[in-house]
């Protein structure tokens, strides 16, 4: 369980465009510009043609998805980039009046069709918003992979616990697919490898280390969050199947913890320097002597390999130095204080 990503572009909104980076020389003929200078004055080359471009790009995607009011507030953001008398800037502002049009007359039909339903207009719409959610949720790659990890489990232990179970996976990937999308990524939904795994692909273009490992760590987190709603409905119904889906899962979140291969364990620690490292690994010392969880004792032994590869920044960020002790220490204790049901019964 982990993320893979892609070096495809990100699916860019207005606020989440950077301003590009002065330019002081035309990229055609490399004459230098003053700071400002939107149109080059010898050969007439727009300076910022590649932001541009990116902009156009995001619009055009958004128009593609039908997302009309994004993709007039992209083309907006090009316009500070263009000479006021520009041909192109004359041209997107055309452009934007069309879409003002066009959404006018989507909003002006939603009007009608509110009147002529009345009350049950927002029934009708609600339906219409989660009929076209379910298309999205229920892609054929994806139904196809959480119904075969749910069949091997089946077979396995049973079709209640292999619910359960997959469902409480999907919760972890999930927490990765919500993490990238909620900074303007795009994202796929959850990949099940029935037997292996389950990962979400997404498409990353500039992202920091921090954010990485932010990303990477999510899908422990909100595993946690599914292992404690388990806990919580075996204390309210005493029924010992929530029991092993809370026990599993939140030993499932550990072991992504451990900094090897593509686990999210491995992902985190990018951002982790030498001395980060070595508090992890000392960390799960002490929580090894504390709980007596061997998981603990693989992912100091991955850690301390990790304190002498070449990958280790030079800065270390203390925030992921803090969230990742904080799963390992909310994970641990869950694994200590809920009991292992040892076996699971179909």
């Amino acid at each position: 369980m982990s993320t893979a990503t892609t070096a495809e572009p990100e699916v860019l909104t207005p606020d989440t465009i950077p301003d590009p980076e002065p330019v002081y020389s035309c990229p055609n003929c490399r004459h230098w510009i003053a700071e400002g200078v939107l149109a080059c004055p010898d050969c007439g080359t727009l300076v910022y043609a590649q932001h541009l471009n990116r902009i156009g790009a995001a619009a055009a995607e958004a128009e593609r998805e039908k997302r009309f009011p994004d993709a007039r507030a992209l083309w907006a953001t090009a316009l500070p980039w263009l000479p006021d008398d520009s041909e192109q800037g004359a041209k997107i502002r055309e452009h934007i009046a069309s879409l003002d049009a066009r959404q006018g007359r989507i909003d002006e039909k939603a009007q009608r069709w509110r009147k002529r339903l009345g009350p049950l207009a927002p029934i009708v719409f609600g339906i219409a918003k989660f009929k076209s959610a379910l298309f999205l949720l229920f892609k054929m790659k994806f139904l196809l992979g959480f119904l075969g990890y749910f069949a091997i489990y089946w077979a396995l232990f049973g079709w209640k616990f292999a619910l359960g179970f997959t469902l409480s996976i999907l919760i972890h990937e999930m927490g990765h697919y919500v993490a990238v999308r909620r900074r303007g990524l795009k994202a796929d939904l959850p990949m099940f490898l029935p037997g292996l795994g389950a990962y979400v692909r997404w498409y990353n273009q500039g992202m920091d280390l921090k954010q990485l490992a932010a990303i990477a760590l999510a899908g422990p987190l909100w595993g946690l969050f599914a292992a404690v709603a388990c806990a919580g409905i075996y204390l309210k119904t005493g029924n010992t199947l929530f029991e092993a889906l809370a026990y599993t899962g939140a030993w499932v979140n550990l072991i992504n913890l451990i900094p090897v291969l593509g686990l999210d364990g491995a992902q985190a620690t990018y951002a982790l320097n030498r001395l980060g490292r070595g508090l992890i690994l000392a960390s799960c010392g002490v929580l090894f002597a504390l709980m007596r969880e061997g998981v603990f004792l693989f992912i100091g032994a991955g850690m301390a390999w990790r304190m002498f590869t070449n990958d280790a920044p030079e800065e270390n960020s203390v925030g992921t130095l803090a969230y990742y002790l904080g799963l390992l220490i909310a994970l641990g204790a869950f694994l200590f204080f809920v009991h292992d049901p040892g076996s699971i019964s179909r």
